[in-house]
């Protein structure tokens, strides 16, 4: 009988060395681009929609390259203060990547950067677990959205419904989601089937480091914080 290969062993050594590649290549990038780009921005996002982000990472591949994931990693790559930075207050950026974050070098303008990341704003369908941005209710009565083959489904998301002359319907008033409240991963599937959207993904500027001056951009640590070493 031939042997799985799911019960094939793969040694930790490989595992270990591929994990340390990786954040090598990554510091080492990160490195290069601090002395190919004229700035840094550090920026924060909500709702990542990972294939939206790709396509604004391609609108400015000629001009900026970006980097996203370990903020541990990224902060090695920079320096974590000023006796070990690679560039004269760089580590002011490294203080500032936190939570989910990322950062972009480029050698766009400053007001180009700003006005992208302003304008920059995607629509798309709330995962489960993401807070309501409004309360949805369903009156008793017809579902006419909704075709009769999708009566068994839409039950097992908890919708009080019956076919009723081959048209859906719904017996009561029906609640599937409340404003502010983590949805459920039937309301997420519900809000979805009805084409509501209320995940919005954005990106934030926090700050920009060029080798002239240093910019925050929102409230948090004063300067003073970040400054020092």
């Amino acid at each position: 009988m031939p042997k799985s290969k799911r019960n094939r062993q793969v040694t930790l050594s490989k595992t270990k060395k591929k994990g340390r590649d990786h954040k090598e290549a990554v510091v080492n990038g990160i490195k290069e681009a601090a002395e190919k780009y004229e700035c840094v921005y550090v920026f924060s996002f909500e709702n990542m929609r990972n294939q939206k982000f790709k396509e604004f990472r391609e609108q400015l591949k000629s001009s900026s390259r970006f980097f996203l994931g370990s903020n541990k990693v990224m902060q090695v790559a920079l320096g974590r203060s000023a006796a070990d930075e690679i560039s004269p207050g760089i580590h002011k950026v490294s203080k500032l990547l936190r939570g989910d974050a990322g950062m972009v070098f480029t050698n766009l303008s400053k007001e180009e950067v700003e006005r992208l990341f302003k304008e920059f704003e995607e629509y798309d369908f709330a995962r489960t677990g993401s807070l309501a941005t409004e309360k949805v209710d369903l009156k008793e009565g017809p579902l006419e959205q909704f075709t009769h083959e999708m009566e068994p489904f839409l039950r097992k998301q908890g919708m009080p419904v019956r076919l009723n002359k081959g048209v859906v319907e719904l017996v009561s008033d029906f609640v599937v989601c409340e404003e502010g409240k983590p949805l459920s991963p039937e309301a997420a599937r519900i809000l979805r089937l009805m084409g509501i959207k209320m995940a919005t993904f954005r990106l934030h500027l926090i700050c920009r480091w060029s080798r002239d001056d240093f910019e925050l951009y929102i409230d948090g640590p004063d300067e003073s914080d970040v400054e020092c070493s």
